[in-house]
C-alpha cells in the first residue's frame, strides 16, 4: 500500500505490473485478477482506479476502491500525475486495463492522458511495454473498432473477456478464471486458472483452478 511506501515505488525484489480499473461493466474481472495475482505473489501490483469505476464497483459488486486496494501492493490515486507509474523511468512489465471502458480506450488510442490511468497506459505504449486492454462493450460501433485498430497498431493488445466453453465451465468463477488466465498468459505468468486445450481428449469438466 502507498502509505507503507511513501515514494509509491512499492517493495523491492519483484517485477511490477500495473492494473488499471475503469468504469466499464464487470468490475468482477478486476477483483478476480487481483486476487489471482495476490496468490501468485510473483509480481508487485500497482493499482489505479478511474473515477467512474468507483460507481460501477458499488453498483455491480457492492465494493469500494479501498476493497481493491487491499488486494494490491501499491494503490495510486488517479489524480496523482506525479506517481511513479507516470514515468517511463519507473520500470514495469507493463499494464492491464480491466475492464477497459470505451472512453478509456479512446483516450489511450489518441494519446489523451487526462488522469494517472491513461497516462500510465501512454507510458507503456511509448516505452514499448506490454499493454493489455480488456475491453467491455457490445455491440461495437465503428468508432470503437477504429480505436481498437489504433491501439493495436500502437502496440497494445485488445483482449475482450470472451467466455470459453471448450472447458465446459460450471460456474461464473470458471468464466472469470479463464479471463484472468488469458491476461496472465500475455505477461508470461504461469498459472493453473484454467485447463489448457491439448486436443479433443482434453475437453473434460473444468475443476476449480488454482494459481501456482
Amino acid at each position: 500500500m502507498t502509505d507503507e511506501y511513501p515514494d509509491g515505488a512499492g517493495p523491492p525484489g519483484r517485477p511490477r505490473l500495473i492494473i488499471g480499473v475503469t468504469g466499464a461493466s464487470a468490475p468482477h474481472l478486476a477483483v478476480h485478477l487481483l486476487t489471482a495475482l495476490a496468490r501468485l505473489h510473483t509480481v508487485q501490483t500497482h493499482l489505479v482506479v478511474s473515477r467512474a469505476a468507483h460507481r460501477t464497483l458499488d453498483l455491480e459488486a457492492g465494493l469500494r476502491a479501498d476493497d481493491l486496494a487491499g488486494l494490491a501492493d501499491v494503490y495510486h490515486q488517479r489524480g496523482d500525475i506525479a506517481a511513479a507509474i507516470a514515468s517511463g523511468s519507473f520500470l514495469t512489465m507493463g499494464m492491464v486495463v480491466v475492464p477497459c471502458s470505451m472512453k478509456t480506450l479512446a483516450g489511450i488510442a489518441h494519446g489523451y492522458s487526462d488522469d494517472l490511468l491513461t497516462r500510465a497506459a501512454d507510458v507503456c505504449l511509448k516505452e514499448r511495454r506490454r499493454l493489455v486492454l480488456v475491453t467491455r462493450e457490445t455491440p461495437l460501433s465503428l468508432v470503437h473498432l477504429r480505436n481498437m485498430t489504433a491501439v493495436t497498431e500502437a502496440g497494445a493488445i485488445v483482449l475482450p473477456p470472451v467466455p470459453a466453453f471448450y472447458q465446459r465451465p460450471a460456474s461464473i468463477e470458471d468464466l472469470l478464471a479463464h479471463v484472468s488466465g488469458k491476461i496472465l498468459d500475455q505477461f508470461g505468468l504461469e498459472h493453473d486458472l484454467y485447463r489448457r486445450w491439448h486436443g479433443a481428449g482434453s475437453a473434460t469438466q473444468l475443476t476449480a483452478g488454482a494459481v501456482r
